[in-house]
């Protein structure tokens, strides 16, 4: 078996904005609908606490269910990049894709510090990969 090749920061960069493109629009377009009563399309956009299941529940719910059966969300297939246990190489543990995805958060607070960690990393893992124990690397064809 060959060592795995890690997946680096551009071509993780670029799969999290090709899974951008994927969400914004539907997030947009439900945000809209929903606020559609009010007709001021730009406060529906902002508005506070009604969007927060729709801002965060919804990505949320998209990239669990994609790393829970795919192991990578449609950018990262579209790079050739799969999430794995760190130890094992094996697809993480419903548990391990929770903590990574709530420790995002965690990469964006100090200037996406724990984001950018993964240029400067041996393993190429972030914070959030650190926290959950996962690396991301090229899926083996």
């Amino acid at each position: 078996m060959q060592p795995p090749v890690y997946v680096g920061f551009w071509r993780r960069f670029i799969a999290f904005l090709l899974d951008s493109l994927v969400i914004l629009p539907v997030l947009i377009a439900l945000t809209l609908q929903l606020h559609n009563r009010s007709g001021d399309w730009f406060s529906a956009l902002i508005a506070g606490s009604e969007n927060f299941w729709l801002n965060y529940g919804l990505p949320a719910a998209f990239t669990l269910l994609f790393w829970l059966i795919k192991s990578a969300t449609p950018g990262k297939m579209i790079v050739n990049a799969v999430i794995v246990d760190a130890d094992t190489l094996d697809p993480p543990s419903s548990w391990q894709l929770v903590v990574r995805y709530l420790a995002y958060y965690l990469s964006t607070l100090v200037l996406f510090l724990g984001f950018i960690w993964i240029a400067l990393d041996r393993r190429k893992q972030g914070w959030h990969d650190k926290l959950a124990g996962t690396l991301v690397i090229e899926r083996q064809r």
